[in-house]
């Protein structure tokens, strides 16, 4: 039970300074892409005179030694792993909206990493054991190691996931808003660029990054076509092919907007309604582990004490 709870901690322990590290990092970069030049800006603007080294010294730890050992770990480790398996890691990176400042090849290398360092603590923990049996403790050794190389596999498709959820909830409310725009005057491209100033969520971030690409010379077919293999979701595969047909075919856009949009909010009526049908069947194991046995015992017990006493 102590080397479960253990392990438990460990894990517990590295999600929170993986998600330390995550927002901290993605906070500095969405300031500035160099902290660095950020930290000199703002020295010189206050007039205070510091050198470089002050300034660097001045950045968090994990900016100047865990990220950059990581980052070169990356690098060494992308000579060594199939092309096939970094591009796979790449695109699924992709599709979480690359909620980490590391590429696909650190991001192999922090779960080599991972995996070495519970799976080393946890055979350190055995062996510092008045009674190091490595035979009886073997399961839990492995069970450390696998956990720590697939725990931020896990937790990249839990970003995946939640941000597919995210932007099929918002695609109808977005449909309805570029309909108005585009019933109003506005161009497609304007009409996209409304939406993505509006809202600040996944879907407006995938809009703004279409509307850059058009904007450095990107055709918008190709762009809205990027835009859907990013995403990966049925419905924005289905939005963009009637967008370019609409645009091949001098359909009204005002009419296909709004017929997507139409779509669109039934298709999350439905998703809404098949998970009220799930609900159920999700909670016959609670009632089955945690109801029903409470229940029993209430009911049961006062019989039971009786029947003692008369025996």
């Amino acid at each position: 039970m102590t080397t479960i709870l253990l392990i438990a901690g460990v894990l517990f322990i590295a999600v929170v300074v993986i998600g330390v590290i995550s927002v901290s990092r993605r906070q500095d970069s969405e300031e500035n892409d160099d902290p660095l030049q950020a930290r000199l800006a703002e020295y010189l603007q206050n007039g205070d005179v510091t050198s470089l080294e002050e300034i660097e010294l001045s950045q968090p730890f994990s900016e100047r030694v865990i990220i950059p050992i990581v980052r070169k770990i990356g690098e060494i480790s992308a000579r060594f792993t199939p092309q096939k398996a970094i591009q796979d890691t790449a695109k699924k990176m992709e599709l979480a909206g690359n909620p980490w400042p590391i590429d696909a090849a650190t991001f192999l290398a922090i779960r080599f990493i991972l995996a070495v360092v519970i799976g080393g603590f946890v055979t350190a923990m055995v062996m510092l054991s008045p009674t190091p049996n490595f035979n009886d403790n073997a399961i839990y050794i492995f069970g450390a190691t696998f956990g720590g190389f697939f725990l931020p596999q896990l937790m990249l498709s839990s970003r995946i996931t939640n941000r597919q959820k995210e932007i099929r909830k918002a695609m109808p409310d977005a449909l309805d808003l570029l309909t108005i725009c585009v019933e109003a005057g506005l161009g497609f491209d304007a009409a996209l660029s409304k939406v993505s100033e509006k809202w600040d969520n996944q879907l407006s971030l995938a809009f703004a990054r279409v509307i850059r690409e058009i904007q450095l010379g990107k055709v918008r077919r190709d762009a809205l076509k990027a835009m859907s293999e990013r995403l990966d979701i049925a419905e924005m595969t289905s939005f963009t092919a009637a967008i370019i047909q609409s645009e091949q075919l001098g359909v009204s856009m005002a009419k296909i907007l709004r017929i997507q949009a139409d779509q669109m909010r039934m298709k999350r009526r439905q998703r809404a309604e098949e998970e009220a049908h799930k609900a159920p069947v999700k909670m016959v194991i609670p009632m089955a582990l945690l109801m029903f046995p409470t229940i029993m015992i209430i009911v049961l017990t006062p019989a039971a004490l009786q029947i003692m006493t008369s025996l």
